[in-house]
């Protein structure tokens, strides 16, 4: 009786904490190797997962920043459908409820991408595509605003890293450029469209650090304090390339990377933004 009292009492407090709103927006660029997972949590508790790695050690690393049995998302958006981005979003799926499913519309003909879809399929799960001006309210003023695709774009058949998702995470006057694999010629594209709503705090640069994204004009015009490398330690493609440590060192701010740091966690409070 003693035990299933307690029992009781931890489960009490789970869901009291789950409700409990706080004056804190978390983003997490979780240590999952070589790709991409960051989770943001908002001071309402509204959750978005961004991308799950290559395998299911993004599981663990879920784990490690959510409450105990707490297994809610709200939002999972896959920037597009390679595999160091998706392949731990089938188990995701499967293991934690989620609102909705957020992707590109690039089509990916891979076991990977068919698993995933099969089960979001027997998790009756919603798909939307993102587009710009899409906007994810998560409650006290933060907002995940879609940059890329655009409009009336019609992706499907795109090469995988040129369709990448781009969104900016905003909450008052701190804001995460989060660029996926995005490619210098799409930068480009956004440069031309609106260069002012780059700037932002933080940026994820684009295509763990490679040569292929993060130009110094693109880098330039989003200026960050801090730009995160999601990337696994000694890599097989060499990233991050210096020549993309050069454009940011010459642009200024701190560069932080999962290879040295682990999980990176960013906590905005009071307006103040620090790493935690």
């Amino acid at each position: 009786m003693v035990a299933l009292l307690i029992f009781s009492n931890i489960f009490v407090w789970i869901s009291f904490y789950q409700k409990e709103a706080t004056d804190t927006l978390r983003v997490y660029f979780l240590n999952i190797g070589q790709g991409d997972a960051i989770f943001i949590d908002s001071p309402q508790h509204n959750r978005i997962l961004i991308d799950g790695g290559r395998n299911r050690r993004v599981l663990s690393e879920l784990g490690r920043v959510l409450p105990f049995a707490d297994k809610r998302i709200d939002v999972v958006l896959a920037t597009h459908p390679d595999a160091d981005h998706i392949g731990g979003l089938p188990e995701v799926v499967s293991r934690y409820k989620i609102g909705a499913f957020i992707e590109s519309g690039v089509e990916s003909e891979t076991l990977l991408s068919a698993e995933l879809s099969r089960r979001l399929d027997d998790e009756n799960i919603s798909r939307l595509l993102a587009r710009r001006g899409m906007v994810i309210n998560l409650g006290d003023g933060v907002k995940l605003q879609i940059l890329f695709p655009l409009v009336g774009q019609d992706v499907s058949n795109w090469e995988t890293n040129k369709a990448s998702i781009v969104a900016k995470l905003v909450y008052g006057d701190k804001s995460f450029m989060l660029t996926g694999d995005s490619p210098i010629n799409i930068e480009n594209v956004l440069l031309n469209l609106d260069p002012v709503i780059l700037d932002s705090d933080v940026l994820k640069a684009g295509h763990h650090g490679s040569r292929t994204s993060t130009s110094l004009t693109f880098a330039e015009a989003v200026s960050p304090e801090y730009t995160v490398i999601s990337a696994g330690k000694d890599n097989s493609y060499g990233h991050p390339h210096r020549e993309v440590l050069d454009i940011l060192e010459k642009v200024g701010g701190q560069i932080l990377s999962t290879i040295d740091k682990g999980t990176i966690k960013f906590e905005i409070k009071n307006q103040t933004l620090k790493v935690k």
